[in-house]
């Protein structure tokens, strides 16, 4: 029967067929008081954008009613929207839907939320959610890739003066001091989002592009443009297989069987290498249609052990240091493809000057990460050698001092590389070195 059921906290949830809803109230001690209900965001975006069917998100209630979302960090009924595709159902007598029923003149003028309208969605990459329930060793090492790869995104946003707030386990924020929406989303899902044109810009890897266009029909046109190289995200997709087994090389995997998260370019690259097999050379196994004689097989998770329990020969999964493949008793004999973070824009963003402006922030940010700004004093006769070893970016500043003889010089730096022009300038004859930091640059 429906009811409330205590919850973390102290708080209640709504009850659906004996079943808490993944909802809850906030400041609310009865759920029967609460205006408004909050639902993960993620699924019901996806719908929103008609890229994935309506219950991928598993749920098994009736989803052709009218139901009420909060979609927004606000916390008044102005960014309520109606999804009358997908949704939890509340019960004809509920209370919730009573408090939706009064303000539905508002949702019918918002069934596209003015609030998103004007603004350029731009897709970050969200980190797993607290819990889950199902938690698998594949499920926290992407947790954690996911969650470096927000952290960086988000300090990226920060020294681009992108200025948001997002609510506990929302996927929508506004920015305050620009016309953009941020949308958090997996990695693998942005480049979907991108390319099929409903969200203008996005952070991912290289190596979810590259999956998402192994996967997309020939037919089908994919829109993601690279725009900007993040310089973080560094990792390999490999081929791995036991240490002490005996495949050595690619091609002895032929024929075996494979376990891997990115089923695309593994079998793009599998086509590729029994093309060459049979003598192919001006294209793959994939273009004519032949069937692979390599079976490729999906996970999810634990790729790392296929092996160990029998299930694989050999994997091809991502890594960063390869510590977990040696621990694992495997070892890398080839690559797929080496992959980074970069930004992506769609080939018809909504604000063209916009994205410029981001995009023009984010290398700014990324330039003044990696570099250091260098100055010195240098007697005027080894400008020559003193420039030599401090080119700048573009050309060293010189200044001239009181001191006729002497030079000032300003210079970017490669911050890897500072330690070792200050001892080569030090060496030169150059006095008074300074290093400083850069905020920011264009």
């Amino acid at each position: 029967m429906p009811g409330e059921k205590e919850c973390l906290g102290g708080k209640r949830a709504a009850v659906l067929d004996g079943e808490a809803v993944a909802g809850r109230t906030r400041d609310c001690p009865d759920v029967r008081q609460a205006p408004w209900y909050e639902y993960d965001y993620s699924a019901s975006f996806r719908t929103w954008c008609g890229i994935v069917p309506s219950d991928s998100d598993k749920l098994r209630h009736d989803i052709m009613n009218t139901f009420i979302l909060i979609d927004s960090i606000s916390s008044d009924f102005s960014t309520w929207r109606q999804f009358p595709e997908k949704s939890v159902r509340l019960r004809d007598n509920s209370p919730l839907r009573e408090a939706g029923r009064a303000k539905m003149d508002l949702i019918n003028q918002n069934a596209l939320p003015s609030r998103l309208e004007s603004r350029l969605l731009f897709a970050v990459p969200k980190s797993a959610p607290p819990f889950a329930l199902q938690i698998t060793s594949q499920t926290l090492t992407d947790n954690i890739t996911e969650g470096r790869l927000q952290h960086a995104t988000l300090d990226l946003l920060a020294g681009s003066d992108i200025q948001f707030r997002r609510d506990h386990r929302l996927d929508i924020a506004l920015v305050k001091n620009h016309p953009i929406a941020l949308v958090f989303l997996p990695a693998a899902d942005i480049p979907t989002f991108v390319g099929e044109g409903r969200v203008d810009l996005g952070i991912t890897g290289q190596d979810q592009i590259l999956e998402h266009e192994a996967t997309t029909p020939p037919e089908e046109e994919t829109w993601a443009e690279e725009v900007l190289d993040l310089a973080f995200g560094y990792c390999r997709l490999q081929v791995q297989v036991p240490e002490k087994g005996s495949y050595a090389q690619p091609r002895d995997l032929i024929g075996r069987h494979i376990c891997t998260s990115f089923v695309g370019l593994t079998k793009r690259y599998f086509a590729r290498l029994e093309a060459q097999e049979k003598g192919v050379t001006n294209g793959d196994m994939s273009d004519n249609g032949t069937q692979l004689k390599t079976k490729i097989k999906h996970l999810s998770g634990s790729v790392e052990a296929a092996c160990a329990l029998g299930v694989a020969d050999g994997i091809v999964d991502l890594v960063e240091s390869g510590d977990t493949m040696k621990a694992a008793g495997l070892k890398a004999i080839d690559t797929v493809v080496e992959s980074r973070a970069v930004l992506i824009k769609s080939k018809h963003p909504s604000n063209p000057k916009l994205v410029d402006m981001v995009a023009s922030r984010i290398r700014g940010v990324i330039a003044a990460q990696q570099f250091v700004l260098c100055q010195y004093n240098i007697p005027r006769d080894l400008i020559p050698t003193a420039t030599k070893i401090t080119p700048g970016k573009r050309a060293p500043t010189i200044t001239a001092l009181d001191n006729a003889d002497w030079l000032a010089v300003s210079s970017m730096v490669e911050k890897k590389k500072i330690a070792t022009v200050m001892d080569e300038l030090s060496d030169c004859g150059a006095t008074d070195i300074l290093v400083l930091n850069i905020a920011n640059s264009r």
